[in-house]
């Protein structure tokens, strides 16, 4: 990039670039769009920047741009502060709602949907399923492996998945993905309604620049409402250092059939 550019040293902008294009792939400036296809674009990149800036659990937001790259025509960029090796089922659940934010954004501000959000609702899909099958972070279903894989790729990733639970439990688990998806759903909604204001302001941005990042998207995203942290608390720890273990296991069950079950009165 510094050779194409002309320049002797390579700079931190080319660096920064570099890095993109090996993230999002090369920029698509070739591609033309209206006025009208470029404002949904911009709302649909400000959903997930907002959403995922005030969960308390997502990795934070970078940069965010609606110039194509590769086969997206806008993307987000959010980075962890550190490397992690372990994901919380609350940083899982951020996530989802962060890869919904861009579809409720649509539904806001243009009251329809578009074939944008398609990736993104593949992955928070994909997600919320391994969340139940794979993880074990069902209250429902509890700590279980649902589904083999029979270590066959050849025969193609469905023919290869087989199923070793009753159809009780396959509709438990749609029901449990489901609950998942809207519940992330809902709190993107909630997010982008209190902050409706600053999503206009940063749309209006991207329109503007096609590119947001460092201070001018600190500014705009310091107006944001955080949500509170997920963060439970444990069951023996600090003054519940004497807790034995029968108390223990009796509030584990306890916690669990709240999640379950909702708070009491709750219809």
């Amino acid at each position: 990039l510094s050779a194409r550019s002309g320049s002797k040293e390579i700079s931190m902008a080319q660096l920064e670039d570099a890095i993109d294009r090996v993230i999002g792939g090369p920029e698509r400036k070739t591609r033309l769009m209206g006025e009208a296809e470029k404002r949904t674009i911009a709302y649909h990149e400000g959903g997930h920047t907002i959403v995922g800036h005030a969960l308390p659990h997502a990795d934070p937001v970078h940069k965010v741009s609606i110039i194509p790259r590769g086969q997206a025509l806008g993307w987000t960029l959010s980075l962890p502060t550190e490397d992690k090796y372990l994901v919380s089922r609350g940083e899982l659940i951020d996530q989802l709602a962060m890869m919904l934010g861009g579809r409720v954004s649509e539904e806001l501000t243009i009251g329809d949907y578009t074939t944008g959000a398609a990736n993104d609702i593949a992955k928070a899909t994909a997600t919320a399923r391994d969340m139940v099958t794979q993880y074990g972070m069902s209250p429902k279903l509890g700590p279980m492996k649902l589904g083999q894989n029979d270590g066959q790729p050849f025969l193609g990733r469905d023919f290869g998945h087989q199923p070793d639970y009753s159809s009780e439990v396959g509709v438990e688990i749609d029901r449990e993905i489901r609950a998942l998806i809207d519940e992330a759903h809902d709190e993107a909604l909630e997010i982008l309604v209190l902050n409706r204001d600053v999503l206009e302001e940063l749309a209006d941005a991207l329109i503007r620049k096609e590119t947001v990042e460092k201070d001018e998207l600190a500014e705009l995203l310091s107006k944001v409402r955080p949500r509170p942290s997920r963060a439970l608390k444990p069951l023996m720890n600090g003054e519940h250092s004497s807790m034995s273990q029968a108390t223990a296991v009796t509030q584990l069950r306890r916690l669990e059939r709240a999640r379950v079950e909702g708070p009491p009165g709750r219809e």
